[in-house]
């Protein structure tokens, strides 16, 4: 997850830069509690309601599905495991972990997430990130079945990852990252050729996203928001940035009263798919706001 104060042309940072990509996920596990992380909670509830209805339109019984800027792998945690974001963040504030090591906290997610793994499906999970650290700790786990530790917004992609995205078929974003990267979504979506990925991305309002669904736009995906209003991403560190959220999202058309201005930045979901195979979305069942 990556995120930025949604100005064009600003480099794109975060403020968890020194715990993103470490062995283990239970800093910045830890970090997202704090920061009263929420976005997961809603997106990936979401993620699940695409991704069943897309196996229904293709009548697949196994779906691929990418975790595009995964860090340790929170969206594809929740798709493919019956587990909560609040259990999984509540888990890293047990007092084993201060003094485990981590090959030992490593083994417990693994036996962990093995316990929970759905039966319903045998959908596969990769990620894209230039986390390395964090994506083979999602696949030692047991969350990812592939990781590409590549950068594609100034790359193009391997081979290894051409050849996984090829037959990709639901490409998931969970903390506001995608919509900054256009020309690796881009990049992405030229690899999809087989079958034609659907994108849902969970964008934090006010960052400028207008690059980003020109590009979906450009390979023929149809545009829309899911049956959800806006739901709560994070506390805002201070008033500053609150201030700064505010203002770049009424610059975008957002009324902010009862949203960013309860000290949360907050986010949509958006989902994009070819045009044939565009149904309602009205009845789908999504995260409530809790």
């Amino acid at each position: 997850m990556i995120e930025n104060e949604g100005r064009p042309g600003k480099k794109i940072v975060t403020i968890y830069d020194d715990i993103y990509d470490l062995p283990d996920c239970r800093s910045y596990f830890r970090a997202m509690d704090h920061a009263g992380f929420r976005t997961a909670h809603h997106a990936g509830v979401a993620f699940r309601a695409v991704l069943a209805e897309l196996r229904r339109l293709r009548g697949l019984s196994s779906a691929k599905v990418m975790d595009f800027a995964s860090g340790y792998g929170i969206a594809a945690a929740l798709m493919r495991h019956d587990v909560t974001l609040g259990t999984v963040l509540s888990r890293y504030g047990d007092g084993w972990f201060d003094e485990a090591s981590t090959p030992q906290v490593i083994a417990a997610d693994r036996d962990w997430y093995a316990g929970l793994r759905r039966s319903d499906h045998a959908d596969r999970y990769a990620g894209i990130d230039i986390a390395g650290n964090a994506l083979a700790y999602g696949r030692v786990v047991g969350i990812f079945d592939a990781v590409f530790p590549e950068n594609l917004q100034d790359e193009a992609p391997s081979a290894a990852l051409s050849d996984w995205l090829d037959t990709c078929d639901l490409v998931v974003e969970c903390g506001s990252v995608a919509h900054m990267l256009p020309d690796a979504l881009d990049r992405v979506l030229r690899a999809t050729r087989t079958r034609g990925a659907w994108v849902a991305t969970a964008p934090i309002r006010g960052n400028d996203s207008a690059r980003a669904l020109e590009v979906l736009r450009d390979h023929g995906l149809v545009v829309e928001t899911l049956g959800m209003p806006p739901f709560p991403h994070r506390r805002f560190a201070d008033a500053d940035e609150q201030a700064r959220a505010i203002e770049n999202a009424r610059a975008r058309g957002h009324d902010t009263a009862g949203l960013e201005e309860t000290g949360f930045f907050h986010a949509q979901v958006f989902l994009a798919r070819p045009a044939g195979e565009v149904t309602p979305v009205s009845d789908w069942p999504v995260s409530p706001l809790a």
